[in-house]
């Protein structure tokens, strides 16, 4: 079931069931992509039309973070769980090391993407990455990158660039690389490589990890501006009649 969120449909699915989904996606064939959708993608969308469209048509949209679980309960729709780039990414490994799913990561910087892949290695045992490559090759183009996608053949794409990058990367390349399913995973390389720590646990079981990445990241200060902007925006969907 989809919830209406500013006009874009989120599904109202938890982690398991989101992996149920994308497994499907991989037996089915394809390319199917899946949003992350936090607030600050949300909000984007309400004032980038083609972006909006493309989350729109995304085949998977999760409800990412906090503030979309705010917004579900604002709405009356509730959202069973946030499902994060991150935990999504990390999940995906756990699944490929037990069900030989192969994937590969693109994005972040040059040599994090490959510890990325390291550290995920060394956690589970098993796991298919079948190939890497970083996110800065906007001056020579996509095109070496696209031909090492099409020659390893992931069955998942994971998209690590930055939103709407991310997404856009995904929407108009899928296709073409012969990839069941394209998931953008925001800064989850950064993470996953050890570069950049995760909030503690603490802030992570009070639901407040947004807080910690805003207080220890001062480039997300500017950005942070979008969390209370797409409240308001939700408010005005539930309390002004069009």
């Amino acid at each position: 079931m989809r919830h209406d969120v500013l006009g874009v449909g989120i599904d109202a699915v938890t982690e398991a069931q989101a992996l149920d989904i994308i497994t499907g996606f991989v037996r089915e064939g394809g390319a199917h992509q899946v949003v992350t959708a936090n607030p600050e993608i949300l909000d984007n969308a309400t004032r980038t039309p083609a972006l909006h469209a493309l989350i729109r048509r995304a085949a998977l949209v999760t409800a990412d973070g906090q503030g979309v679980l705010l917004a579900g309960r604002i709405l009356g729709t509730p959202f069973p769980a946030r499902v994060t780039g991150i935990e999504l990414a990390e999940a995906l490994c756990r699944e490929s090391a037990a069900r030989g799913l192969s994937l590969y990561f693109l994005g972040a910087a040059p040599g994090v993407i490959d510890e990325a892949a390291e550290k995920m290695r060394a956690a589970y045992p098993g796991v298919r990455i079948v190939g890497t490559h970083h996110g800065y090759f906007k001056k020579e183009g996509p095109a070496a990158v696209l031909a090492d996608i099409k020659a390893t053949k992931p069955d998942i794409l994971l998209v690590g660039m930055g939103s709407p990058y991310q997404e856009q990367f995904i929407d108009e390349h899928l296709a073409e690389c012969g990839v069941s399913v394209g998931i953008g995973v925001g800064g989850s390389f950064d993470v996953l490589s050890g570069r950049v720590e995760r909030a503690p646990e603490i802030f992570i079981r009070l639901k407040l990890e947004w807080l910690y990445r805003i207080a220890s990241d001062r480039k997300r200060w500017k950005r942070a501006l979008a969390l209370p902007r797409f409240v308001l925006k939700v408010l005005r969907q539930r309390f002004v009649k069009r």
